[in-house]
Protein backbone atom coordinates (compact mmCIF):
# COMPACT_ATOMS: atom_id res chain seq x y z
CA UNK A 1 0.00 0.00 0.00
CA UNK A 2 1.68 3.46 -1.12
CA UNK A 3 1.39 6.70 0.22
CA UNK A 4 -0.77 7.82 -2.17
CA UNK A 5 -3.44 4.96 -2.04
CA UNK A 6 -3.54 6.14 2.29
CA UNK A 7 -4.57 9.24 1.34
CA UNK A 8 -6.80 8.66 -0.97
CA UNK A 9 -8.47 5.83 0.82
CA UNK A 10 -7.92 6.87 4.22
CA UNK A 11 -7.50 11.02 5.15
CA UNK A 12 -7.23 9.72 8.89
CA UNK A 13 -4.53 7.73 8.27
CA UNK A 14 -1.79 9.60 8.98
CA UNK A 15 -2.87 11.41 11.84
CA UNK A 16 -3.93 8.01 13.28
CA UNK A 17 -0.97 5.79 12.54
CA UNK A 18 1.11 8.45 14.70
CA UNK A 19 -1.25 8.03 17.66
CA UNK A 20 -1.00 3.92 17.12
CA UNK A 21 2.85 4.59 17.27
CA UNK A 22 3.01 7.08 20.38
CA UNK A 23 2.66 4.51 22.74
CA UNK A 24 2.92 0.76 22.72
CA UNK A 25 0.11 0.79 25.23
CA UNK A 26 -3.14 2.91 25.21
CA UNK A 27 -4.38 3.40 28.64
CA UNK A 28 -8.38 2.22 28.75
CA UNK A 29 -9.93 3.54 31.76
CA UNK A 30 -13.53 4.33 33.31
CA UNK A 31 -13.00 7.22 35.90
CA UNK A 32 -15.98 6.85 38.24
CA UNK A 33 -15.43 10.42 40.10
CA UNK A 34 -14.09 13.82 38.17
CA UNK A 35 -11.87 14.44 40.67
CA UNK A 36 -10.03 11.65 39.97
CA UNK A 37 -9.42 12.44 36.27
CA UNK A 38 -6.36 14.42 36.48
CA UNK A 39 -4.22 12.56 39.19
CA UNK A 40 -5.44 9.37 36.91
CA UNK A 41 -3.51 10.88 34.07
CA UNK A 42 -0.99 12.47 35.73
CA UNK A 43 -0.01 9.22 36.96
CA UNK A 44 -0.04 8.00 34.05
CA UNK A 45 2.39 10.10 32.03
CA UNK A 46 4.30 10.10 35.35
CA UNK A 47 5.01 6.02 34.31
CA UNK A 48 5.66 6.48 30.76
CA UNK A 49 1.69 5.77 29.40
CA UNK A 50 0.63 9.39 27.37
CA UNK A 51 -2.35 7.59 25.76
CA UNK A 52 -5.01 7.61 27.40
CA UNK A 53 -8.68 6.18 26.11
CA UNK A 54 -11.88 7.59 28.72
CA UNK A 55 -14.53 4.95 28.59
CA UNK A 56 -18.15 6.74 28.11
CA UNK A 57 -19.41 3.87 30.41
CA UNK A 58 -19.60 6.53 33.54
CA UNK A 59 -21.71 9.94 34.10
CA UNK A 60 -18.27 11.60 34.96
CA UNK A 61 -16.23 10.38 31.54
CA UNK A 62 -17.09 13.70 29.28
CA UNK A 63 -15.85 15.75 31.81
CA UNK A 64 -13.24 13.76 32.75
CA UNK A 65 -11.74 13.89 29.65
CA UNK A 66 -12.64 17.70 29.32
CA UNK A 67 -10.48 18.23 32.34
CA UNK A 68 -7.38 15.89 31.20
CA UNK A 69 -7.53 17.68 27.59
CA UNK A 70 -6.95 21.35 29.65
CA UNK A 71 -4.75 20.15 32.36
CA UNK A 72 -2.45 17.35 31.26
CA UNK A 73 -1.86 19.02 28.02
CA UNK A 74 1.03 16.57 27.69
CA UNK A 75 -1.06 13.69 27.29
CA UNK A 76 -3.27 12.41 24.29
CA UNK A 77 -6.89 11.82 25.94
CA UNK A 78 -9.39 10.21 23.67
CA UNK A 79 -13.00 8.85 24.40
CA UNK A 80 -13.55 4.83 24.08
CA UNK A 81 -17.41 3.22 23.71
CA UNK A 82 -18.53 5.86 21.28
CA UNK A 83 -21.43 3.77 19.95
CA UNK A 84 -23.15 6.71 17.95
CA UNK A 85 -23.76 10.14 16.35
CA UNK A 86 -24.51 12.00 19.56
CA UNK A 87 -21.76 10.92 21.28
CA UNK A 88 -19.31 11.39 18.61
CA UNK A 89 -20.28 15.36 18.93
CA UNK A 90 -20.33 14.73 22.53
CA UNK A 91 -16.41 13.79 22.45
CA UNK A 92 -15.42 16.58 19.91
CA UNK A 93 -16.47 19.28 22.33
CA UNK A 94 -15.37 17.73 25.20
CA UNK A 95 -11.93 18.65 23.50
CA UNK A 96 -11.02 14.76 22.79
CA UNK A 97 -8.17 14.11 20.60
CA UNK A 98 -9.16 10.69 19.01
CA UNK A 99 -12.03 7.85 19.61
CA UNK A 100 -12.64 4.32 19.74
CA UNK A 101 -15.79 2.27 19.06
CA UNK A 102 -16.44 -0.98 20.54
CA UNK A 103 -17.77 -2.15 16.59
CA UNK A 104 -18.23 -1.21 13.70
CA UNK A 105 -21.67 0.18 12.40
CA UNK A 106 -22.33 2.01 9.14
CA UNK A 107 -23.57 5.06 10.91
CA UNK A 108 -20.21 5.50 12.69
CA UNK A 109 -18.52 4.20 9.75
CA UNK A 110 -20.07 7.35 7.72
CA UNK A 111 -20.20 9.71 10.51
CA UNK A 112 -16.41 9.71 11.40
CA UNK A 113 -14.99 9.53 7.61
CA UNK A 114 -14.69 13.57 7.84
CA UNK A 115 -13.94 13.59 11.42
CA UNK A 116 -10.97 16.06 12.72
CA UNK A 117 -10.12 13.61 15.39
CA UNK A 118 -8.48 9.85 14.50
CA UNK A 119 -11.29 7.54 14.98
CA UNK A 120 -10.68 3.82 15.61
CA UNK A 121 -13.55 1.52 14.26
CA UNK A 122 -13.89 -1.95 16.74
CA UNK A 123 -14.00 -5.11 14.67
CA UNK A 124 -13.87 -8.27 15.60
CA UNK A 125 -14.25 -10.58 12.11
CA UNK A 126 -12.44 -10.60 8.76
CA UNK A 127 -16.32 -9.02 7.52
CA UNK A 128 -15.72 -6.30 9.82
CA UNK A 129 -12.69 -5.08 9.02
CA UNK A 130 -13.06 -5.48 4.88
CA UNK A 131 -16.16 -3.36 5.82
CA UNK A 132 -14.30 -0.83 7.69
CA UNK A 133 -11.46 -0.91 5.22
CA UNK A 134 -13.73 -0.10 2.56
CA UNK A 135 -14.56 3.15 4.38
CA UNK A 136 -11.24 4.25 4.53
CA UNK A 137 -9.96 2.76 7.55
CA UNK A 138 -6.39 1.11 7.77
CA UNK A 139 -6.70 1.01 12.15
CA UNK A 140 -8.73 -0.94 13.73
CA UNK A 141 -9.52 -1.96 17.49
CA UNK A 142 -10.00 -5.76 18.05
CA UNK A 143 -12.58 -6.32 20.65
CA UNK A 144 -13.05 -8.30 23.26
CA UNK A 145 -9.87 -9.55 21.95
CA UNK A 146 -9.63 -12.47 23.93
CA UNK A 147 -12.83 -13.81 23.60
CA UNK A 148 -13.46 -13.39 19.87
CA UNK A 149 -9.62 -15.45 19.09
CA UNK A 150 -7.24 -12.77 20.32
CA UNK A 151 -3.73 -13.73 19.02
CA UNK A 152 -4.77 -16.55 17.16
CA UNK A 153 -7.38 -14.54 14.96
CA UNK A 154 -5.08 -11.58 14.48
CA UNK A 155 -2.44 -13.98 12.67
CA UNK A 156 -5.55 -15.12 10.73
CA UNK A 157 -6.68 -11.53 9.34
CA UNK A 158 -2.55 -10.88 8.71
CA UNK A 159 -1.99 -13.02 5.90
CA UNK A 160 -4.97 -11.58 3.54
CA UNK A 161 -5.38 -8.17 5.17
CA UNK A 162 -1.84 -7.35 5.86
CA UNK A 163 -2.16 -3.45 5.48
CA UNK A 164 -4.24 -3.41 8.96
CA UNK A 165 -2.79 -2.71 11.89
CA UNK A 166 -4.62 -3.28 15.15
CA UNK A 167 -5.26 -2.42 19.09
CA UNK A 168 -6.12 -5.67 21.07
CA UNK A 169 -8.03 -4.45 23.92
CA UNK A 170 -10.39 -6.55 26.29
CA UNK A 171 -9.10 -9.22 28.10
CA UNK A 172 -5.17 -8.00 27.30
CA UNK A 173 -2.97 -8.34 30.43
CA UNK A 174 0.55 -7.11 31.33
CA UNK A 175 1.66 -10.41 31.07
CA UNK A 176 0.25 -11.26 27.22
CA UNK A 177 0.74 -7.75 26.16
CA UNK A 178 4.37 -8.47 24.80
CA UNK A 179 2.68 -11.34 22.22
CA UNK A 180 0.43 -9.08 21.07
CA UNK A 181 2.75 -7.00 19.98
CA UNK A 182 4.97 -9.04 18.37
CA UNK A 183 2.46 -9.78 15.94
CA UNK A 184 3.46 -7.82 12.57
CA UNK A 185 -0.22 -6.34 12.41
CA UNK A 186 -0.08 -4.90 16.36
CA UNK A 187 0.70 -1.72 17.14
CA UNK A 188 -0.32 -1.33 20.31
CA UNK A 189 -2.76 -2.58 23.23
CA UNK A 190 -5.57 -1.42 25.05
CA UNK A 191 -4.87 -1.90 28.80
CA UNK A 192 -7.22 -1.54 31.36
CA UNK A 193 -5.09 -3.07 34.10
CA UNK A 194 -3.09 -0.12 34.32
CA UNK A 195 -6.20 1.32 36.25
CA UNK A 196 -7.38 -1.56 38.89
CA UNK A 197 -11.10 -0.97 40.88
CA UNK A 198 -9.80 -0.78 44.44
CA UNK A 199 -6.47 1.35 43.46
CA UNK A 200 -8.62 3.77 41.98
CA UNK A 201 -11.23 3.87 45.18
CA UNK A 202 -8.41 3.90 47.17
CA UNK A 203 -6.36 6.89 44.89
CA UNK A 204 -3.53 5.16 45.07
CA UNK A 205 -1.97 7.24 42.30
CA UNK A 206 1.54 6.06 42.89
CA UNK A 207 0.33 2.67 42.49
CA UNK A 208 -1.24 3.24 38.90
CA UNK A 209 2.54 5.23 37.83
CA UNK A 210 4.45 1.78 39.01
CA UNK A 211 1.99 -0.14 36.64
CA UNK A 212 2.78 1.78 33.88
CA UNK A 213 6.28 1.33 34.36
CA UNK A 214 6.56 -1.82 35.28
CA UNK A 215 5.08 -3.17 32.35
CA UNK A 216 6.54 -0.56 29.64
CA UNK A 217 9.49 -2.52 31.02
CA UNK A 218 8.35 -5.88 31.03
CA UNK A 219 8.09 -4.92 27.14
CA UNK A 220 11.60 -3.59 26.71
CA UNK A 221 12.52 -6.79 28.02
CA UNK A 222 11.05 -9.03 25.27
Amino acid sequence: MTGSMTELYSPQFKPTEALFNRSPIIAVVSIDKLENAVPIAQALAEGGVDVIEVTLRTKSALKAIEAIAREVSHVAVGAGTVCDRTQQQAVLDAGAQFAFSPGATLELLEAYQDSPIPFVPGVSSATEVLTAKSYGYYHMKLFPAEVVGGRALLKALGAPIPEVRFCPTGGVRMETAADYLALPNVSCVGGSWLLPADVQASGNWAEVTRLAKASLAQLKQT
